[in-house]
C-alpha cells in the first residue's frame, strides 16, 4: 500500500511524481511502461533525429478518412521511455497564446485562465535568458536558447522577413506572431526532459518509487472508489493499491483507454467489449484532436545544411567539438529557427507554425534529396476544428486502441494547411534564400496549383504528435473531468495530461503538460 500513483512517466507524470514526493510524509509510485531514459541520444540535442524514430517510440495505426485517400497505413507514434515526449521531442519551448486557456475556463474549466496557469509555467521553468512578468528563473526545467545556430536558419529568418514577418524576440510573450529563433528545453548543452528536470533530484528520495518496464493493465475499482491497479512487470502479474488518489498520465492515447479497460466511459462501448460499467462517461475517447503537419523539402545548391554531417568525418568532427565544448551541430536541436503566421487571415490569431529543419530526412518520413544537401519547411495546422476519436477494439489489455483522428473532417483546416504551404513557398523564394535552393524536391515540380497542393496535403499530411483533448476537463455531461482533474462520478482518481485540454493549444504542448503536472500537484497537496 502506497499513498499515490502516478500511472505514466511522460511529461506531466514526471512532474506529478516529483512534486508529490517532496513531502517526506507521502509515499509515491510512478509507472512506465518503457524504459528508463538511459540511451545517450536522449540527452545530446542534437541526436534528436535519432530518438525521433527509434526504438523509444509505440507506434499506433490510425485511419484515415476517405479524402484523404492514402496509399499507406498512417501511425501516429507516442514515446515510450522515462521522461516520455520530453524524452524524444525536438526540445521546442511553446505554450501557445493567453487566449487559448482563456477559452479553456468559457467552457467550464474554472481557474484554468492564463492568468491561472501562468504563475505554474513560471514555477516550472528556469530560463537563462527572461526574467519578467511572463518567464521564470530556478524552476527545475531548463529553457534555453540554441547554443548553435546554423547559418541556413539565420538566411530563412531573413527571407520572413523579406516576406513580410517581424522579428520576435519571445514566441511566449503572449504574442507569437513573427518570425524568430525557438527557446529549447535544455540546460549547459543537455536535453532538458521532464525526467531529468523532476526526477533526477528526486532520486534519493526514499518515499518515491520509480518503476520501469511495467504496463498498467487496469485501475482496480471498489465500487465508485479507485483503490489501486494491475500491472504486468517481466510477464507476471501484480497488484498495488493507493491508500489517497490515483493519477493517471497515460496521455492521450492510453489515458482513454486504460480508463475504458476499467470500466469508465460510454456504457454502450463498454458493454459491447463485455467491461462491466463502473460509471457512464460518455465524453471518455471523444474530442480527440492533434496538429497535422506538411513538410515542403527542398534541395540545396551545396553543403549548406547540417546535411554534411552525415558523412563519417564531419560526424567525427561534430561529436568532437560537442564533448570537448559542448557546441556545435551535436548541440542544436536541428530546428533552431521558426515562425507563427496566418494561413486564415481573417483568425484572431495565428493559425500556422513554421519549423525550419536544416537538413533533409531529420524528420521521420521525409526523404533525402538528390546531392544529399538539402532543407525542409515543415509547418502546421495549430488551430484545428477537426475532432476524433480514441476507442477500443477489444477487452485484451494487451491490444491497441483505434484511433480516428478524422484530420480534415473539417474543411477549413486544410483550406488553411494549404494557404500555409503557399506563404512557406514565398518565403522560400525570397532573394536572400535563392542562393540556396536548386529545387523544390517535395512536392515535386507537377504540384503547382492550389488544388494540387491541396491533393498533395490530403495524401501526404502527417500527425504533429500532439494528441489531446481525450478525457476533456469541464462540468457539461461529455466532460471527463472537472476543473480539480478528478474523473467525475469516481472517488481517488484524476486525469492529468495532455487528454483534459478542452481545446489544444496553438503550438508545441510540452511545456503546457507540464504546467498540468505543476498545477495537478498543488491542488493535490493543498486539498490534504
Amino acid at each position: 500500500m502506497v499513498d499515490f500513483i502516478v500511472i505514466g512517466g511522460g511529461s506531466t507524470g514526471c512532474t506529478v511524481a516529483s512534486r508529490l514526493s517532496e513531502d517526506e510524509g507521502a509515499s509515491v509510485v510512478l509507472f512506465e511502461e518503457g524504459p528508463r531514459d538511459r540511451s545517450p541520444y536522449i540527452h545530446i540535442p542534437g541526436a534528436y533525429y535519432k530518438t525521433a524514430q527509434g526504438p523509444l517510440l509505440k507506434r499506433y495505426a490510425w485511419e484515415p478518412t476517405e479524402d484523404q485517400q492514402r496509399s499507406d497505413t498512417p501511425t501516429m507514434v507516442q514515446a515510450s521511455v522515462l521522461g516520455g515526449g520530453s524524452s524524444v521531442n525536438a526540445m521546442i519551448y511553446i505554450r501557445g497564446v493567453p487566449a487559448d486557456y482563456d477559452g479553456w475556463a468559457e467552457q467550464g474549466a474554472a481557474g484554468w485562465s492564463y492568468k491561472d496557469v501562468l504563475p505554474y509555467f513560471k514555477k516550472a521553468e528556469d530560463n537563462e535568458r527572461f526574467c519578467n512578468e511572463v518567464h521564470g528563473v530556478g524552476g527545475p526545467l531548463g529553457v534555453s536558447d540554441p547554443i548553435n545556430i546554423h547559418p541556413l536558419t539565420k538566411v530563412w529568418l531573413r527571407a520572413c522577413q523579406q516576406y513580410g514577418l517581424p522579428y520576435n524576440e519571445d514566441f511566449n510573450s503572449g504574442q507569437p506572431e513573427g518570425c524568430g529563433l525557438y527557446q529549447i528545453t535544455a540546460k549547459n548543452g543537455f536535453r532538458s526532459s521532464a525526467a531529468v528536470a523532476y526526477l533526477a533530484p528526486a532520486k534519493s528520495r526514499k518515499n518515491l518509487t520509480v518503476k520501469t518496464g511495467c504496463r498498467v493493465l487496469r485501475i482496480l475499482m471498489q465500487g465508485n472508489k479507485a483503490v489501486g491497479v494491475e500491472y504486468l512487470e517481466k510477464g507476471v502479474r501484480h497488484v498495488m493499491h493507493a491508500d489517497k488518489e490515483i493519477v493517471l498520465s497515460s496521455g492521450a492515447i492510453n489515458s482513454p483507454r486504460l480508463l475504458m479497460l476499467s470500466g469508465i466511459g460510454p456504457a454502450a462501448q463498454l458493454e459491447k467489449h463485455g467491461i462491466k460499467v463502473v460509471q457512464d462517461l460518455p465524453g471518455v475517447g471523444q474530442n480527440l484532436q492533434d496538429h497535422i503537419e506538411i513538410s515542403l523539402v527542398y534541395e540545396l545548391t551545396g553543403p549548406h545544411s547540417y546535411d554534411k554531417y552525415k558523412k563519417p568525418w564531419w560526424k567525427l568532427m561534430a561529436g568532437l567539438q560537442y564533448a570537448l565544448f559542448r557546441q556545435g551541430p551535436a548541440a542544436s536541436n536541428l530546428i533552431e529557427g521558426g515562425a507563427f503566421w496566418w494561413g486564415d487571415k481573417a483568425a484572431t490569431h495565428p493559425d500556422i507554425q513554421y519549423f525550419m529543419v536544416v537538413g533533409a530526412g531529420i524528420e521521420e518520413g521525409v526523404d533525402s534529396v538528390p546531392g544529399g544537401n538539402g532543407c525542409t519547411l515543415n509547418l502546421g495546422q495549430i488551430r484545428p476544428r477537426s475532432r476524433g476519436y480514441v476507442e477500443l477494439y477489444s477487452s485484451d489489455p494487451m491490444s491497441p486502441p483505434r484511433i480516428v483522428p478524422n484530420y480534415f473532417s473539417d474543411p477549413y483546416d486544410i483550406e488553411s494547411l494549404v494557404d500555409g504551404c503557399l506563404v512557406g513557398e514565398q518565403i522560400m523564394a525570397q532573394a536572400a534564400f535563392k542562393p540556396y535552393v536548386a529545387r523544390r524536391h517535395v512536392p515535386d515540380a507537377s504540384v503547382r496549383s492550389r488544388e494540387a497542393m491541396k491533393q498533395f496535403c490530403h495524401q501526404e499530411a502527417h500527425a504533429a504528435l500532439h494528441p489531446s483533448g481525450t478525457c476533456r476537463m469541464g462540468v457539461d455531461e461529455r466532460a471527463v473531468v472537472g476543473p480539480d482533474l478528478k474523473v467525475h462520478g469516481i472517488e481517488g482518481l484524476r486525469v492529468a495530461d495532455a487528454s483534459i485540454m478542452p481545446t489544444l493549444i496553438s503550438g508545441n504542448p510540452n511545456s503546457v503538460c507540464i504546467m498540468i503536472g505543476e498545477k495537478v500537484a498543488d491542488m493535490i497537496r493543498t486539498a490534504r
